[in-house]
């Protein structure tokens, strides 16, 4: 065969064995008031906005969401770049590439719905970087957005910036062909795994961390700040949202659940509680749990649970011993070999061994319910590799 036929053959080869894995996720909700754009801000603008990819590949493909739009959405263009810094809204000009959706460089997204661009030749390495730009015409009937991005996105009139915030909107996934031995894992959690307390532009929440570890692999950080197992607080609670944020994936293998604090402390925020009603909140948050696993067990999902963290002297929920008391009944159960597919343990890692109630100086933000950068660097470090059949550190 000429070397020009090899090549094409090999080639094609390597996409067709390729497949689909999520590289990055953002669970979207309805923007609380105050991280909501003005009503107008989109019309006629451009919203550039930069993620932070995991696992990397040669051709991406872009997930949109319309989840809370209560109109179809119509967007005018959608183009990626590079960026040339995460805290710029430059992009290296030879990169910009037009997505099309079936064809067209427009797209009109029903409400309620999500839209995945057509694949796009755009080589991208593990943990780089990718700017999103959103060509608005008309501004959206209801938003749908990510508050917590702790990234900076970029509201442009023309080439002009005219303002930015650290949010995200519409932009809730990016997947890229990986190796066929590649696969994702999700994160499912509230603002701990969100990344309350982290650096902003910093990628160090530590589902960051952990996909620094695990660079062949999409890690999928689906936490929402202020989120919930049983009741809607920020964001749908996390039954509701389990289809479209863990079974909706692409290529996912392996969940972690990291919920329960909000639960846990908001029984007692601002009122005492029974014990009859502590014990109650405990019986359905196990049950909350067992619900997670029997439905990501039954589409081949293995579930790993989290521990939930210490947080006695937090300024938001100021929990009482009965509050503490349920948070060691939940830890229990989680720990029990009978129920996840693995534990992971912290908090172990992250509490003071003198004040088992508390968190650890060395890994506290500061406002002893979320750690610092520290304390996210400890959780993800101490995750063992070996429960995603990873034998040792790449």
């Amino acid at each position: 065969m000429r070397p020009f036929f090899v090549a094409s053959f090999f080639c094609f080869l390597l996409h067709a064995q390729a497949i689909w894995v999520g590289s990055w996720a953002a669970a979207q909700q309805t923007p609380e008031p105050q991280n909501a754009l003005p009503a107008d801000a989109l019309r006629d603008a451009t919203l550039r906005q930069i993620v932070h990819l995991s696992v990397g590949g040669d051709r991406i493909r872009i997930h949109l969401s319309n989840a809370f739009g209560t109109a179809p959405l119509h967007l005018a263009s959608v183009h990626v770049a590079r960026p040339v810094s995460p805290r710029s809204p430059q992009l290296d000009p030879a990169t910009d590439r037009a997505l099309t959706f079936a064809g067209h460089a427009d797209v009109t997204i029903p409400a309620g719905a999500e839209y995945i661009s057509d694949p796009l030749p755009f080589p991208v390495a593990p943990l780089s970087d990718l700017a999103i730009s959103i060509r608005y015409d008309q501004p959206p009937a209801g938003q749908t957005g990510h508050p917590g991005s702790r990234a900076t996105s970029y509201l442009m009139h023309g080439d002009e910036v005219v303002s930015k915030f650290d949010h995200w909107y519409q932009i809730t996934g990016v997947d890229v062909t990986a190796a066929p031995t590649s696969f994702a894992i999700v994160v499912l959690g509230d603002s701990i795994t969100d990344g309350h307390g982290a650096t902003t532009n910093g990628n160090d929440r530590w589902p960051d961390v952990l996909a620094a570890r695990v660079p062949s692999v999409g890690v999928l950080n689906e936490g929402i700040g202020g989120n919930h197992l049983l009741t809607d607080g920020l964001g749908p609670n996390a039954l509701a949202r389990f289809d479209r944020d863990v079974l909706a994936q692409t290529g996912v293998r392996y969940l972690v659940v990291l919920e329960g604090v909000n639960d846990l402390g908001g029984l007692e925020r601002t009122r005492e509680a029974t014990p009859a009603e502590h014990a109650a909140l405990v019986e359905r948050i196990e049950g909350a749990y067992e619900q997670i696993i029997v439905r990501a067990r039954a589409h081949g999902i293995r579930v790993i649970g989290a521990t939930v963290l210490p947080y006695t002297g937090s300024n938001y929920y100021h929990p009482g011993p009965a509050s503490e008391a349920d948070r060691v009944a939940v830890n229990r159960w989680i720990r029990d070999p009978e129920h996840f597919d693995a534990v992971i343990d912290f908090d172990a890692i992250t509490r003071d061994p003198e004040h088992p109630e508390r968190l650890l100086p060395a890994y506290d933000s500061g406002d002893h319910l979320h750690p610092s950068p520290a304390g996210y660097a400890a959780m993800a470090n101490a995750v063992p590799l070996r429960f995603f059949g990873i034998q040792s550190t790449p």
